[in-house]
């Protein structure tokens, strides 16, 4: 090659690095952001829930404040017309519970220095209303209408105050409530942000990767149209094409790799978010059994709904890039692996390809039948096997709905190539699909079978490596045939 070439070549492929290193360095840092969001949203929710059980707890208080008032003047009124049956509380037990819960309310309103006024408020009110109930109910004391009056006064005014700080705790609520609302919105941006720029990272990756893989496909598909004369023009391209071929390996391996560690932290950040919800949820029914209406319906919905419909986002994007990830660690590691040739018996491998496949071929009903004559052929085993299994596999997978599945396998030997045909009577393929379902994370048709595009692109690269193509022959509802041609006695990667 010449040096200008070369040069060229060199800073391509730094380009190619640099690019590779930047979408790394940026998926990094936005699982980073969503981890961080998704930590500082815990904690937020966890002081939120903090805060709604105490301001639970003050309005409980309050309440029994005036209730034990209530019971105070039933009380009081049963002792002074003498009724000798009363099924409440005493005077003494409604004082008791009125005054314990004023103590318990100034406790729990320490950090608030306008209810703990209230309360002081409450404290003296209720000690001179107390005195002067006493003083009403001893015998043959008789009241005045101004004392009635008085004693009126005086528990209304409590009533009133009591009224004041319900109304004051309310108010707290709605403002906690509103902050986490708008904790829960910027949440949810920062995510769906995070979510969106994360898939177009991972789309930029597989963009970048696609593209060299194309690359280097179309390389070696020139390569082996070459004549056979330009022997020193094969073997210089032969080379070039090894060496990228092992730079797209290296480049894929790195990428899947470094890409898995924070995809992993992600995952378990959001297990401990789908954790978290759980108590907050406990609480949100505990409060709808103990005070119905207290929690309102945005606050239920983003409970129940919101949250988790976030997380399940969350979850299947990261199993999406995990399998993603697993796709591309399997080509790159199949890439590197030394070809092995060796005779190889088709029919038994056929056999055995369907009794992997059995537990699937017998639920599904699927009848699979193989020639009976089968050629033999050296080639790699493992490469061989894989082949052979993606295809049955697929048209075990892709059968037309309400018509019995059948699949063949068969072969035949013609000018020192071996051609194997395996053929369904499925959905089929549009024909102007039949160059994109070989393309990496391509699909084509009703995309209702779970894959990534990874299984016919990984068949295709397998047989290239053993000296070989694949096609198909197909149209919509009219099933399908692919066909692998190989030579019947491999001859080593230099020579394919």
């Amino acid at each position: 090659m010449k040096a200008p070439e070369q040069t060229e070549e060199r800073q391509a492929e730094r380009r190619f690095a640099r690019t590779v290193l930047l979408l790394i360095i940026l998926g990094f840092a936005l699982v980073m952001l969503a981890g961080l969001s998704a930590v500082g949203m815990i904690f937020r929710t966890e002081e939120q829930v903090r805060w709604v059980d105490h301001t639970q707890q003050v309005e409980s208080e309050v309440r029994t404040i005036r209730l034990a008032l209530e019971e105070m003047r039933s009380a009081r009124r049963g002792v002074v017309l003498k009724i000798r049956y009363d099924s409440g509380a005493t005077y003494d037990e409604a004082s008791g519970r009125l005054f314990r819960a004023i103590e318990g309310t100034a406790a729990l309103t320490r950090d608030n220095p306008a209810q703990q006024a209230d309360v002081r408020r409450i404290r003296a009110l209720s000690a001179t209303l107390d005195r002067l109930f006493r003083l009403s109910m001893v015998p043959n004391q008789l009241s005045s209408d101004e004392a009635v009056l008085e004693r009126q006064q005086l528990a209304g005014q409590v009533e009133a105050m009591a009224e004041k700080m319900l109304r004051a705790e309310r108010r707290l609520l709605d403002e906690r409530a509103a902050a986490r609302d708008r904790s829960v919105t910027i949440f949810f941006v920062v995510l769906g942000v995070s979510g969106v720029l994360l898939l177009l990272v991972a789309g930029g990756s597989i963009w970048v990767i696609r593209r060299y893989t194309g690359q280097l496909l179309a390389s070696r598909e020139e390569l082996r149209q070459l004549n056979e004369n330009l022997e020193d023009a094969v073997a210089e391209r032969t080379t070039d094409l090894r060496r990228a071929n092992d730079e797209i390996q290296r480049f894929a391996y790195i990428v899947s790799h470094d890409l898995r560690s924070p995809l992993v932290n992600v995952m378990g950040f959001t297990a401990e978010l789908e954790e978290a919800i759980k108590p907050l949820q406990g609480l949100i029914e505990r409060a709808d059994e103990n005070h119905p209406g207290l929690v309102d319906a945005e606050m239920r919905s983003a409970v129940w709904e919101d949250l988790p419909e976030a997380v399940g986002f969350i979850r299947t994007s990261t199993e999406k890039m995990d399998r993603l990830i697993n796709a591309i660690l399997r080509l790159s590691r199949e890439g590197r692996r030394a070809i092995t040739p060796e005779r190889l018996d088709l029919a038994a491998m056929a056999r055995g390809v369907i009794d992997a496949l059995r537990h699937r071929i017998d639920e599904l009903g699927v009848k699979v039948t193989t020639s009976d004559q089968l050629p033999d052929l050296v080639s790699d085993r493992l490469a061989l096997e894989q082949i052979l299994s993606n295809l049955v596999e697929n048209a075990v997978k892709y059968l037309k709905p309400g018509r019995p599945g059948e699949v063949w396998i068969g072969g035949r030997a013609e000018h020192g190539r071996v051609l194997i045909e395996v053929r369904d009577n499925g959905r089929g393929i549009d024909p102007r699909d039949h160059e994109r379902v070989f393309e990496l994370f391509r699909r084509s048709g009703e995309q209702d079978q779970p894959g990534e595009g990874i299984g016919l692109a990984h068949v295709r690269a397998l047989a290239y490596r053993l000296g070989g193509t694949i096609s198909v022959e197909s149209e919509l509802d009219q099933g399908a045939t692919f066909i692998v041609n190989l030579p019947a006695s491999f001859a080593g990667e230099r020579a394919a």
